[in-house]
């Protein structure tokens, strides 16, 4: 299989050099393990737990005892969430050997894992996400752009031999998903409903989410049920509720979020398009994409920004606003190797300050659109994220 260099590593590896504690956070089969093992192999008699093993949660039967035999080394725990009570043990370990880099947790995320990790790890613990993969840690053409866009991120998917193979990955990895991976983290929502539930937020990707017209069309169900599974594949990472910007511009605004798949390979698969011949044709197409492009712009913001949209009740809209110290970007997203913006676009930027923007499109090179506006490839986000919000 290709080795593919993923940015989370030097990140991970920063926060290693800083904390005693370490919490990778991914989605089910994004890479989280081979990761970690890569990073293992990088520190002398490092210690690989899979917390999801019987055999390895034996070990921990007596975690004070066992932690404390093991404060020079690396110790990697794998699927932390199998075991929340070993964050109320690892506090006073660490506390008493504040060693940089002892451990490193590695959890699919959810609301209990997020709120054991805020608790009792305060201070003492640094954050990575790795997120599926990404088109700058990809080759830099147009071709291999749209497959990974048709595939999504996710290694197996990206990597198997033909399209054919990734979209039957990715059905498998629906199911397998809504019926194990949700009940262990103690959801009971019945598989079918979260399903039909996540079929209909791709059908409706980055539109305004109306809890109330999703609940009629689900069976009646009460929009306070709605927010909830919402609430619970958000916390899976596997949508993202995209929040509105509220200026204060002295304009009526829209203050509903939006609601993305956060990967297009699953986008796709929910929703039965196949091949590329089939996902260009499809009603669906400029929305996957924006959301595609809406998870590049996430992975490679700089510490500290903010990400949200904007929208007027008159219809004045703005796909992304990126905050970050007091500087403001302006990104749209356009499905075109043309790109052609609105009227709206330019009241926007008006609206919010904003003296910089880029319009993002499925292009091999930037070219000026206007003074401060630039037609950007997605490959080029990295670059033009950290160099606009340092």
């Amino acid at each position: 299989m290709v080795e593919i260099e993923r940015h989370a590593v030097k990140r991970l590896e920063e926060r290693l050099g800083w904390y005693p504690a370490v919490l990778l956070l991914g989605p089910r089969q994004v890479g989280k393990t081979t990761l970690a093992r890569a990073i293992a192999a990088r520190h002398p008699g490092s210690l690989f737990l899979d917390l999801e093993r019987a055999s390895d949660r034996a070990r921990l039967t007596d975690p004070e005892l066992f932690l404390s035999r093991q404060r020079d080394r690396l110790v990697v725990l794998d699927e932390v969430q199998c075991l929340p009570d070993l964050f109320e043990h690892l506090r006073p370990e660490i506390d008493v050997h504040r060693r940089p880099g002892r451990f490193l947790l590695l959890g699919s995320a959810s609301g209990d894992l997020l709120r054991q990790r805020s608790e009792s790890l305060a201070g003492r613990i640094g954050h990575v996400e790795l997120t599926p993969l990404l088109a700058s840690e990809m080759p830099a053409d147009l071709q291999s752009l749209q497959e990974l866009w048709l595939r999504g991120g996710f290694p197996l998917s990206q990597l198997t031999a033909d399209a054919a193979q990734s979209f039957a990955w990715r059905q498998d990895f629906i199911q397998t998903f809504l019926a194990r991976d949700l009940r262990d983290f103690g959801v009971t929502v019945p598989p079918a409903t979260l399903h039909r539930f996540w079929r209909m937020c791709a059908h409706l990707q980055g539109q305004l989410f109306n809890a109330s017209a999703l609940g009629s069309s689900l069976g009646g169900l009460a929009h306070t049920t709605v927010k909830r599974y919402l609430d619970t594949l958000v916390d899976a990472m596997v949508l993202r509720r995209l929040e509105p910007a509220l200026p204060n511009v002295g304009k009526r605004l829209v203050k509903s979020p939006k609601v993305y798949v956060r990967d297009s390979g699953l986008t796709h698969a929910l929703l039965g398009i196949e091949n590329l011949d089939a996902l260009q044709g499809h009603p669906v197409a400029g929305a996957s994409w924006e959301g595609f492009v809406i998870e590049q712009v996430a992975a490679a913001l700089p510490e500290g920004s903010s990400m949200a949209h904007y929208r007027t009740a008159a219809g004045t809209e703005l796909d992304l606003v990126v905050e970050r110290a007091g500087r403001r970007l302006g990104l749209e997203i356009k499905f075109s190797s043309a790109p052609r913006v609105s009227k709206g676009f330019w009241l926007a930027l008006e609206d919010l300050g904003v003296h910089q923007a880029h319009v993002l499109a499925p292009v091999a090179e930037g070219y000026p659109l206007a003074k401060n506006v630039e037609v950007t490839p997605i490959h080029a986000l990295p670059r033009i994220l950290q160099t606009a919000l340092g």
